[in-house]
């Protein structure tokens, strides 16, 4: 069997250059002030070709004011598609349905597309959704791992038999006049009323690539770029979808291509085409005819419910991030910083202590997958990580009871967060399979107590400099307009030589 590595082509379409000029959305800019320009002018500046953006801490007027564990939460924001996709009977169909799920979420995002909060090692964000018909989807994440970033999770509507499980490794990456986030990692989604193998009906899917373009000079524009599959080996179906980028001399922004085969015959059933920003469709190559998959165009998503703010533990995305949320929204940025901070140097803290002690993290909602032959998550090595529950009840109602012991979803729930597991350094979690080798641990440890967050640019360079600079960030004035519900708006800058205004669109990842 195939297995899905995780990784993706990179698009044969030449990427965006200088060059390009896009008309922006005028609902998308916002006016930079000269002292952020500078912070943001000053990090750029020290950043060589390659170097890993994840290591950066960022200005706090680019980010979005949620963590990376809610924004996955996008991926399932359209139960109007998503339920019914068990439901469908014939194979193909099927498996085109996934695909329009799949591609219903790529719209949902901030006016101006801002980078949401990294979220600390040990964060949980919990949700679930109300349906019309009276059930429920829930929802379970944590971060696994802060160097390499991983957030995992796990989505469930256990009357409609859909299961989700996923982890999302974001690599960023500086590439000169762009900025590019490697949206690595795996979802597994499974229908688990279908399908003759141990689990259900899986499909396995991977996500595009997003980059910002002219972050020094030319139109600043973001992109999703790149190659992703939704792949079904239960079926030997598979899509291979490409997130076009707008060539040098020509193309479109926002485009979408790609094709549906059987890969065990080899035969093209379907040609995908359209926009992942406006209407999408499907021309089935035996009859010609064409079917729009989906119109993101005023399309409406469903966020999740979460428990209120006075239920939350500390650690729990909503309530950690609160002081600085609130403040990204006044468009506070002094004291969006100041809260962002204590939160990272407390992690430090942390990690210095675990290494003084010689414990090692583990998640207390995670654990490592078991892969390989006769494992019991054989084919979905790539997750790394997995839900340590057991959910096999033979209800659904049995299976809304194992979902609520594993962690507090629902208000008022009486069920508490468990205790992050701290075991002697080497010893892994009994009954698991250790996927990390121990010299990766002992590095991502040592990175942790270092304090990951900051640019490595070597010893002619002193990551200092970025902080105090990132400290003198200035409240912006009070006649900014607010977006959404905690979202700042876009940056938008003037063309030295042109005179024209660009707009700038920061990497989501």
């Amino acid at each position: 069997m195939k297995q899905l590595s995780g990784h993706r082509r990179l698009s044969l379409t030449k990427g965006s250059g200088d060059s390009s000029r896009a008309n922006g959305n005028s609902s998308d800019e916002e006016t930079v002030e000269g002292e952020q320009g500078n912070v943001l002018g000053h990090i750029i500046s020290q950043l060589r070709p390659g170097a890993d953006l994840s290591k950066v801490t960022l200005p706090t007027f680019i980010l979005e004011p949620r963590s990376m564990l809610e924004r996955i939460t996008n991926f399932m924001a359209h139960p109007e598609i998503l339920l019914t996709l068990p439901e469908v009977e014939d194979p193909v169909q099927r498996f085109v349905a996934v695909v329009k799920f799949y591609l219903s979420g790529w719209h949902i995002k901030p006016p101006g597309v801002k980078k949401p909060l990294n979220p600390i090692l040990g964060e949980t964000f919990t949700g679930y959704w109300e349906y019309p018909d009276g059930t429920k989807g829930y929802y379970i994440s944590e971060q696994t791992s802060h160097h390499p970033p991983k957030s995992s999770y796990f989505f469930m509507a256990p009357e409609h038999n859909i299961r989700i499980d996923g982890t999302l490794k974001p690599r960023s990456k500086f590439l000169g006049n762009s900025a590019a986030s490697l949206m690595e990692g795996i979802a597994v989604l499974r229908f688990m009323d279908r399908g003759k193998t141990r689990g259900g009906e899986r499909y396995f899917l991977t996500q595009p690539n997003m980059y910002a373009r002219g972050i020094l000079f030319g139109k600043m524009k973001y992109e999703l770029g790149d190659h992703s599959e939704v792949r079904c080996p239960e079926n030997g179906l598979v899509a291979d979808i490409e997130f076009k980028v707008k060539g040098y001399f020509g193309g479109a922004y926002n485009a979408i291509g790609g094709t549906i085969r059987n890969e065990r015959t080899g035969e093209t059933l379907y040609e995908l085409s359209g926009s992942w920003h406006s209407e999408m469709t499907a021309k089935n190559i035996a009859t010609g005819q064409k079917e729009l998959l989906f119109n993101a165009r005023g399309a409406k998503h469903t966020p999740p419910v979460v428990r209120p703010l006075e239920e939350q533990t500390d650690n729990e995305s909503q309530k950690l991030w609160l002081k600085t949320c609130i403040a990204i929204r006044n468009v506070d940025h002094t004291a969006a910083t100041d809260e962002k901070t204590k939160i990272e140097e407390a992690q430090r803290e942390k990690a210095a202590k675990r290494h003084q002690d010689g414990k090692e993290w583990h998640p207390k909602l995670f654990r490592s997958v078991q892969g390989g032959p006769g494992g019991s998550e054989e084919g979905e090595e790539n997750l790394d990580w997995i839900i340590d529950a057991t959910i096999d009840g033979k209800t659904p109602q049995e299976k809304v009871q194992q979902i609520l012991a594993i962690a507090p979803i629902l208000p008022g729930q009486t069920t508490k967060m468990p205790e992050t597991p701290l075991r002697p350094a080497q010893q892994s979690r009994p009954g698991n399979i250790n996927t990390q080798p121990q010299q990766q641990q002992q590095q991502q440890q040592q990175q942790q107590q270092q304090g990951g967050d900051l640019i490595d640019f070597g010893d002619e360079l002193m990551t200092p400099k970025v902080q105090a600079s990132n400290s003198n960030v200035k409240p912006m004035g009070e006649n900014t307009a607010s977006l959404m519900e905690l979202q700042s708006p876009l940056l938008k800058r003037r063309d030295t030589d042109t005179k024209s205004v660009d707009e700038f669109v920061d990497a989501e990842a």
